[in-house]
């Protein structure tokens, strides 16, 4: 069987935390709990994609990742860390989860039997998830669609539901309200709708035929484009592809799918809310993952990105606290649903919603250290074996003091090493490149001046990433 994993989105819901360049399925807060003591990777804290991967690699023999460029580079650095291989299917543009469940099962052969997941959910009773997949294969290679339900325990809103008889899907439902969402849970009938399936490729392609053609034959014509190399496909033109999510466009119109009624302490961690009920709790129910000092405050969610800050709260009820170095978000439980619409809000404010102050590259990391009008001062780590792209600047100077680690530098086309306590001036204009061919990652500053310094004021002349 093949795990494909759906990791694009966002994440806006869990914003200053996700951020579009680094959303939700990459962050790693959470404790992989496994039943299995040697597979908790030494109690680190994982990532949901991580998590995804661990978590499937027992019943699937490969995987194919669906992602884009941007995520690519997080993706296989995490993939490292648990020591995990994949397949890659790089989108050029976002066409939702048809488009992406089509073009995975085009790269793989007829007959192969696919588990589709995303790679932001949280499973934690793997032992019901293990019982929940052999039902789901039996039906499958029988020649099903088969759709995950998880039995509700409470009206959410936030979700959509399958009411079902028995294994035989009835109908999907849209997020209804709340007292349809009770009615809902109190039937026995309905399930949430988790995004995960099982099916061979042949009866998926097939059903894709029937009911969204116009997909499928696009995604053939982009397919057939793509580009191969050894363990990733690069997708092109992408942008004809009508947008349709695999509900829609497969699942409710389809007469051939079943359903496996799931209760595996699941959750799409899709607000802070879910978050919330993940973590552990002291005795007057707050989950406190910072360093926090409380007085006569309960129910609480509070967490911090920074060790060294201290927050202190006094007469705090039912609140969530979610400070971030560039941003502290406070909201009233229950109504963290909302963050979307904060998201919304603040798009217009530069990158806030795009990107923490520590961004990751392919190369290694730059974080944000100060960014005033006419300069910028960044803390740069560059991986060993890695180099920046050939590259120029037009509106700003770069001054490099190198920390730790040896740089080789490029300008012009002539070469030199600055070592720790040694600097280099690459002036706006001029074409340069910094190199790391030591064992050691380089830890440099760089200040930047200049009328402007954003991010976008960059051209690629050669780049060993593929980037523009």
């Amino acid at each position: 069987m093949t795990n494909i994993i759906l990791c694009g989105g966002s994440g806006t819901r869990l914003f200053p935390l996700s951020r579009s360049n680094f959303p939700k399925q990459f962050l790693k807060i959470f404790q992989n709990r496994a039943n299995d003591e040697r597979e908790q990777q030494n109690n680190a804290m994982q990532s949901l994609f991580q998590l995804t991967l661990l978590r499937n690699a027992k019943f699937c023999q490969d995987s194919l990742i669906i992602t884009n460029s941007e995520q690519y580079f997080l993706s296989l650095e995490q993939l490292r860390e648990i020591q995990k291989d994949s397949k890659f299917l790089l989108e050029s543009s976002a066409r939702n989860t048809a488009a992406a469940i089509i073009l995975a099962c085009l790269e793989l052969p007829e007959d192969t039997l696919v588990l589709v997941t995303p790679s932001d959910h949280l499973i934690q009773d793997e032992i019901s998830y293990e019982k929940c997949l052999q039902k789901a294969q039996i039906l499958a290679q029988k020649g099903h669609l088969v759709t995950f339900g998880i039995t509700p325990n409470f009206p959410e809103t936030g979700f959509g539901y399958i009411k079902a008889k028995g294994e035989d899907v009835e109908s999907f439902r849209e997020k209804p309200d709340l007292k349809t969402a009770q009615m809902y849970v109190d039937s026995k009938d309905y399930f949430w709708n988790s995004g995960m399936f099982c099916f061979k490729v042949k009866t998926l392609l097939e059903e894709c035929k029937v009911y969204a053609r116009e997909i499928y034959d696009s995604c053939v014509a982009v397919s057939a484009c793509a580009e191969r190399l050894e363990d990733v496909v690069y997708l092109k033109d992408m942008d004809k592809i009508p947008q349709n999510s695999i509900d829609y466009a497969i699942m409710e119109q389809s007469k051939n799918v079943k359903i496996v009624p799931s209760n595996i302490a699941w959750s799409d961690v899709g607000s802070f809310d879910s978050l919330f009920n993940t973590f552990p709790k002291d005795t007057q129910n707050n989950a406190i993952e910072a360093n926090a000092t409380i007085l006569e405050s309960q129910n609480n969610f509070i967490y911090c990105d920074n060790p060294k800050k201290v927050i202190a709260a006094i007469g705090l009820q039912d609140s969530i606290v979610i400070d971030t170095g560039d941003c502290l978000l406070i909201s009233k439980k229950g109504e963290s649903q909302k963050v979307k619409n904060i998201v919304e809000k603040l798009s217009s404010k530069g990158d806030l919603c795009k990107t923490h102050l520590t961004t990751y590259r392919p190369w290694g990391s730059f974080t944000i250290l100060e960014d005033s009008k006419g300069y910028k001062i960044k803390k740069i780590i560059v991986n060993p074996g890695k180099r920046l792209s050939l590259q120029k600047h037009f509106h700003r100077n770069e001054h490099w003091i190198v920390v730790s680690g040896t740089a080789k530098v490029e300008i012009d086309g002539e070469v030199s090493l600055v070592r720790p306590n040694e600097s280099i001036y690459i002036k706006m204009g001029h074409a340069h490149r910094l190199s790391n061919e030591g064992k050691i990652p380089i830890v440099l500053i760089e200040a930047q001046v200049g009328e402007y310094t954003g991010e976008d004021d960059i051209v690629r002349i050669e780049d060993d990433f593929r980037r523009g």
